[in-house]
């Protein structure tokens, strides 16, 4: 059986942590952070889990992630 191939665009954006989950980075972050209060700015930073309904398409396009 041949290998799946990893959709290198997903494999870039999603980290597995150790115990499974699958963490993403937040949107917004890029541009017109004057009017966004700190607080907003550094939970932006932060990684954040992916949604529990998304998880299994994402991991069908990234198997090896």
């Amino acid at each position: 059986m041949p290998k799946i191939r990893t959709h290198k665009g997903t494999q870039k954006r999603f980290r597995r942590t150790a115990t499974g989950k699958v963490m993403r980075r937040h949107a917004q972050q890029s541009h017109m952070l004057e009017k966004k209060s700190q607080k907003r700015k550094r939970l932006y930073g932060m990684q954040h889990q992916v949604a529990p309904q998304d998880v299994r398409e994402v991991l069908r396009v990234a198997p090896y992630l």
